[in-house]
């Protein structure tokens, strides 16, 4: 497979560089060249299929002429060791459950994966590789747990003083032995900068071998469509027409769900929905897109005030920013709504039960007038961020519209204890 530069898209490379750059020459992130649409046969077989199973033929179809069929069985099987399952938790609407691994947080799917393909790729190479990632949480928990002690490789996580939560800070700074923790006076955006800037160091990278896991890199990035074709597997069928509301911070996961739709997979409509870090979401209301410094919120894993992956938004669009708007739409929440119950988890009723979407759904609403109507919704769940994720779906349903009847997924990354249908009044 062939990668291009968002920035140039005459400059190309293989998938080894592709991965072991991380960021391109000019800045720019890497994208497919050709996205492969998957056979009608797969869509029809897809309820039947395993995780497992799914993982190899979408891999396969994306890296099947740079890896062996060997090589992408021992990638998907490392990466997939636990599963994604589909809760309807009210009629038409689903949560797919993303914490089951490690650090109980999403991102441990494509860490995973990355951490793979990075040891397959770099197989028989001497010089060590030093893994550059920024994190305002959940990254740095996922990517230090999923590098610690591959061989060959030192990781080095930068995150902002204060704005981590204590869990995920542990999660990375405890681990030592090929993980290394730096502590950032400054925001995520910072964090961010610093890496960019020690890719673009010509005199750093000849001495040493620099590659990112953040979702920059499209080994972290493409991994995460597998699990939409998991939450479309577990549907009831037949299946209508789909929207995913996607907690959004750098939007890794977002692009990858349209990645999963370029290759096929029949979704309709896609919710960004994110805190007041909000600049994607203006932009999908109409404003011109204009980064501005991260604010702080609980939903910490979310504050992000210059999202990378903007760009490859707009790739999977072709530029077509009117198509982009057509098919997102932007939603966002500030810390009030969810305090009361963020003070609900830290009082111990969940892990994460600090609670956008709960409080959203438990209180008043603000009923956003949108095309969509009442669709089946999935939402991705994900800590304070997932629970954003699952109001943006539910304004979706609210919205006004005579698109007729969908169904919609969340996502839900970290867990968030027992109790979190109570507190979201289910």
């Amino acid at each position: 497979m062939q990668f291009y530069s968002t920035q140039n898209p005459a400059h190309r490379v293989g998938l080894k560089e592709a991965v072991i750059q991380g960021l391109a020459p000019d800045q720019g992130l890497y994208m497919p060249v050709e996205i492969p649409t998957l056979p009608a046969d797969f869509f029809q077989r897809l309820p039947s299929l395993s995780f497992a199973e799914i993982g190899q033929e979408v891999i396969g179809a994306l890296f099947g002429d740079s890896l062996s069929e060997a090589e992408i069985r021992e990638l998907v099987e490392h990466t997939l060791q636990f599963d994604a399952p589909l809760v309807e938790v009210e009629p038409g609407i689903y949560s797919l459950e993303l914490f089951h691994g490690p650090t109980l947080a999403f991102k441990d799917f494509g860490a995973r994966f990355c951490s793979k393909l990075m040891a397959l790729l770099l197989a028989g190479e001497s010089r060590k590789v030093r893994v550059l990632v920024a994190t305002s949480g959940d990254t740095g928990s996922a990517v230090a747990n999923g590098f610690y002690r591959t061989p060959g490789v030192e990781v080095v996580v930068l995150y902002p003083r204060g704005k981590v939560s204590v869990l995920q800070e542990k999660q990375f700074t405890t681990l030592g032995e090929n993980i290394v923790a730096l502590e950032v006076d400054g925001v995520f955006d910072d964090c961010q900068r610093l890496v960019k800037e020690a890719f673009l160091d010509a005199e750093l990278r000849e001495q040493m071998l620099l590659t990112s896991a953040n979702s920059i890199n499209v080994a972290r990035w493409i991994p995460q469509a597998l699990y939409y074709f998991r939450a479309f597997a577990q549907l009831p069928q037949p299946v209508g027409d789909v929207a995913f509301s996607v907690p959004s911070g750098n939007f890794g996961n977002l692009a990858a769900g349209i990645l999963a739709a370029r290759m096929g997979l029949p979704i309709r409509y896609f919710v960004a929905a994110t805190n007041v870090n909000k600049v994607v979401p203006d932009f999908l209301n109409g404003a011109d897109f204009q980064q501005v410094p991260s604010v702080q919120t609980i939903s910490n894993s979310m504050d992000v005030g210059n999202p990378s992956n903007f760009s490859r938004l707009l790739a999977l669009y072709g530029g077509d920013e009117k198509a982009l708007r057509a098919q997102v739409k932007g939603f966002y929440f500030d810390d009030p709504e969810t305090a009361p119950f963020h003070a609900a988890g830290a009082s111990g009723a969940g892990l994460y039960a600090g609670s956008t979407w709960c409080s959203r759904l438990y209180g008043g609403e603000k009923l956003h007038q949108n095309p969509i109507g009442s669709l089946p919704r999935c939402l991705f769940r994900d800590g304070p961020s997932g629970e954003i994720s699952g109001c943006g779906g539910r304004n979706l349903r609210l919205g006004a519209g005579a698109a007729g009847a969908l169904g919609s997924i969340s996502f839900r990354g970290e867990k968030g204890g027992p109790s979190w249908q109570r507190f979201c009044g289910f």
